[in-house]
């Protein structure tokens, strides 16, 4: 099979997002991008200079690293090195491919920064296993012929279930599915570790750690499971930092809240009033501490702590030597909020940087798209493209008399108006001009509807469009917001791997250009 083309794409997101990738956001809401690479050494040497003691050791279990990624993870440890992370909560089978592309946006960045500054570094990948968000993780997306497809799992445990405990059922129905929707796929060997991950008795998040172990580890990328015993020991101590400190958190994080709306912009992340952004957990079911319970809790060594959103990478950033975390709009969003939790609790800032975003474009797709005579740009309105198809599709007779009625209409309501010299007007010329724009109005829908059912009645065309769309815009959404990675992955193999590190390796240079 033919590679496909790999085409980067502007980040996007909301106000609040674009404003930070533009760099207009108030400086205090954020960490600032270093610029150049000796911005980026002095970056790298403040942060090993606080590096957390034994990190390698205390966190070994949790990454339960193989192969090339533990092997980097050893020699960055052993050198007093760093580590550039990024995350992402489980989804069904990997989730959407931009996980993929957040992971190896962190594994160009390190590589990057390691050849320029000699300072050892090593990607990571944070495996939210903490989180209880079922309605995300329980779904993926697929492409094909006949539109996009919703791949889901029914719940198996409670609500408020963290994942790395949330049964995952029986998914073989779901995993045949995407079996089909791989096709004819020369890299078999993928499909088959998807079905040993997410073989029956897993849970969820356990499913999720493993596919992404297989996925990321050969690249030196090591992933954390984040609901691991040797994590949560490990964040202890700040989480119960965040308990003492939780009513001046609240308070940093209501004026930032409002400071961010007043300036026009949406909070990322919504403060819940008299609640901490700590969780305790039983039984594997996740609740937010209330502000009136934090300070008991922290004397309650029973209790299972994990942090929320906003205090997440805060988190990350005492447990690893992290630089900077590579992140998507949302987090771009929330880290405005992370920074003013962090000065409440006298903790590091930690640096968010954007990660790379792409569309991929398959042969069979732009052949069909050859075939429209479209190209991705025109996908983005949603309904420019059938504009475009229906117009073409329009019968030249049909054409030629919208024409005539249009260019009728004009000499007729010329003849209404009053004759060159006399007096007095049968009707004021802005009654003559509202009934011209009222019947060219009549006229263009009947145009608009003629398209539409031009479009309609080719078959081919119609087969096509369903197709283009819902390989790249799938629910009018970004494809890499909808699509899983493994069908991609299966067809292409390395090939496919190359052109997305390579498209990474650029973006990396962006992140350290002066």
């Amino acid at each position: 099979m033919s590679a496909p083309r790999v085409l980067t794409e502007a980040l996007g997101g909301g106000a609040l997002a674009r404003a930070i990738l533009q760099g207009v956001a108030p400086a205090d809401w954020i960490v600032p991008r270093p610029r150049g690479i000796e911005g980026w050494r002095a970056r790298m040497e403040s942060v090993r200079a606080g590096a957390p003691a034994g990190w390698r050791t205390s966190l070994g279990p949790a990454f339960a690293a193989s192969g090339e990624a533990a092997a980097r993870l050893d020699r960055v440890a052993a050198a007093g090195g760093v580590v550039v992370t990024t995350g992402q909560q489980p989804g069904l089978f990997g989730g959407p491919l931009y996980t993929l592309l957040k992971a190896l946006s962190a594994l160009a960045l390190t590589e990057r920064l390691e050849r320029d500054t000699g300072i050892p570094t090593a990607p990571v990948f944070w495996a939210a296993t903490d989180d209880a968000d079922f309605a995300e993780a329980a779904w993926t997306g697929v492409a094909e012929t006949d539109g996009f497809q919703r791949l889901a799992i029914p719940r198996q445990g409670s609500d408020g279930v963290v994942m790395a405990e949330m049964p995952l059922g029986d998914v073989q129905e779901v995993y045949e599915r995407l079996v089909r929707a791989a096709g004819s796929a020369p890299n078999a060997a993928l499909l088959d570790a998807v079905r040993a991950a997410y073989a029956p008795g897993a849970t969820i998040g356990g499913a999720y750690v493993s596919l992404m172990r297989t996925l990321l580890e050969p690249l030196g990328i090591a992933v954390l499971d984040a609901w691991h015993p040797a994590v949560r020991a490990a964040a202890r101590p700040t989480l119960v930092a965040a308990l003492r400190g939780a009513n001046r958190v609240d308070e940093a994080l209501s004026l930032r809240t409002v400071a961010i709306e007043r300036a026009g912009f949406r909070a990322q992340v919504a403060r819940v009033a008299r609640l901490s952004l700590v969780f305790e957990s039983h039984a594997g079911v996740k609740a937010r501490v209330p502000l009136a319970r934090a300070a008991v809790l922290v004397g309650e060594d029973a209790a299972t702590l994990s942090p929320n959103v906003l205090l997440r990478p805060i988190v990350e950033r005492q447990l690893l030597p992290t630089v900077a975390y590579l992140g998507g709009p949302g987090e771009l969003g929330y880290f405005a909020q992370v920074t003013a939790v962090a000065d409440a609790l006298d903790l590091p800032r930690p640096l968010v940087v954007p990660r790379w975003s792409a569309t991929v474009v398959e042969p069979t797709i732009d052949r069909r798209l050859g075939r429209l005579g479209l190209t991705v740009a025109d996908l983005l309105d949603p309904h420019a493209a059938e504009r475009q198809l229906g117009e073409r599709a329009l019968p030249q007779e049909a054409r030629a008399a919208l024409e005539g009625l249009r260019a009728d209409i004009t000499a007729r309501m010329a003849g209404l108006r009053t004759p060159e010299g006399e007096a007095h007007a049968l009707v004021p010329d802005r009654v003559l001009e509202g009934a011209r724009l009222q019947l060219e109005h009549r006229v263009a829908r009947l145009e608009r509807r003629l398209r539409a059912a031009a479009y309609r009645r080719d078959e081919a065309l119609g087969r096509d469009m369903i197709a283009v769309r819902a390989a790249l815009r799938p629910e009018q959404q970004r494809q890499e917001r909808r699509l899983s990675a493994i069908p991609f992955l299966a067809r292409h193999g390395d090939l496919f791997l190359t052109q997305l590190k390579a498209g990474a390796a650029l973006h990396a240079g962006t992140l350290v250009a002066p």
